[in-house]
């Protein structure tokens, strides 16, 4: 069995998708997973033992460029038994349509019907969350879900850590808090810079050091982390936002003792790391895309216009996370690591 899956755009769907794939070689033992989904995903995928390959796509989120989709497709005919897409749009269809891949498989979203030979019609009260509705593809329609669920997990080569490692100057010496204060959805999922300097404060002064993790995106927001700090502490906290690659990134939150994230692809990465994880939600739901992991804590208010799903806040308040307090953060933190875990 020769199976293409269509990859999801955001990094915490594609965490996600690995449960897709775990059932898949679990129903077809030996089957050959090949991922088509955008260059960025490609450290996730080549840390994932069920994927054979991963597929760099070329075109950007919302593209059309039909004549480059057909060209794509016409490069990967005769290659696959099966089509998965991950995604709901028009567009995710034209790639496998082009291959003539026998079954294409996906949810019914726009208007793909000819694209997709094998529509599925969600039911979204018996799949409530995301990777049960990437799980359910795997399966004939109806099929019920074996449990317990797969969990993510990404493989780590120890060589690969150790060079990321030695490029950032990094030492084990003492306990390892990451922080992952950005969140590429938007602002209404970002706890307040002040709420995090207050959590690596209160870490530093315990003997740990913080490192802090994102894009070039999150770069000002882990500096003003920083610079909340007073002198004496600041020195113990590091700025790897923006300074990383992806696969950095992943290879060295696998060296964290624990982690605070915002609900972001990040938090998904250190749950499929297994990290003790303190994930902060504001306008999301972890009814929807919880971290996936045994040493998680969910902290949230749970204000009444939460969750909203917006990313920015309709009210202009971000109540949801301004007024949620370091303290309960700080309380999960302890009950996941009483003592530093030692690094596998």
């Amino acid at each position: 069995m020769r199976i293409l899956i269509v990859g999801p755009s955001w990094v915490g769907d594609m965490v996600m998708a690995q449960t897709l794939f775990q059932c898949l070689q679990q129903r077809h033992p030996g089957c050959e997973i090949d991922v088509l989904a955008p260059e960025w995903s490609r450290p996730i995928l080549e840390r994932m033992p069920e994927v054979r390959r991963a597929l760099s796509f070329p075109l950007g989120h919302g593209v059309l460029q039909l004549a480059t989709r057909r060209k794509i497709g016409k490069s990967l005919a005769g290659q696959y038994d099966h089509a998965i897409l991950l995604p709901n749009s028009l567009k995710s269809a034209l790639v496998p349509f082009f291959a003539g891949i026998a079954k294409r498989t996906g949810w019914k979203g726009e208007m793909r019907y000819g694209l997709l030979n094998d529509v599925r019609v969600l039911d979204k009260q018996r799949y409530p969350l995301m990777i049960e509705r990437f799980m359910a593809l795997a399966f004939e329609p109806g099929a019920e879900l074996t449990r317990p669920y797969p969990r993510p997990s990404l493989h780590i080569d120890q060589g690969s850590r150790a060079a990321a490692q030695a490029k950032f100057g990094l030492s084990l010496d003492r306990p390892v808090l990451a922080l992952c204060p950005g969140a590429e959805f938007g602002e209404a999922k970002r706890w307040p810079s002040e709420h995090y300097a207050q959590v690596a404060e209160a870490k530093i002064r315990a003997g740990w050091q913080v490192w802090l993790f994102g894009s070039q995106n999150d770069h000002a927001v882990g500096e003003e982390i920083r610079l909340r700090l007073i002198p004496g502490l600041r020195e113990e906290a590091l700025n790897l936002a923006g300074e990383t690659s992806l696969a950095e990134a992943i290879d060295l939150l696998s060296c964290a003792s624990a982690v605070v994230s915002n609900d972001s692809g990040l938090m998904h990465v250190a749950a499929a790391l297994n990290r003790p994880l303190v994930a902060v939600y504001g306008s999301t739901s972890p009814q929807f895309t919880p971290p996936l992991a045994e040493q998680v804590e969910i902290v949230r208010l749970g204000i009444d216009c939460s969750p909203c799903f917006e990313r920015t806040c309709r009210y202009g308040h971000y109540n949801c996370l301004r007024e949620l307090p370091a303290r309960p953060v700080l309380e999960a933190l302890e009950r996941l690591v009483a003592d530093p875990v030692e690094v596998e």
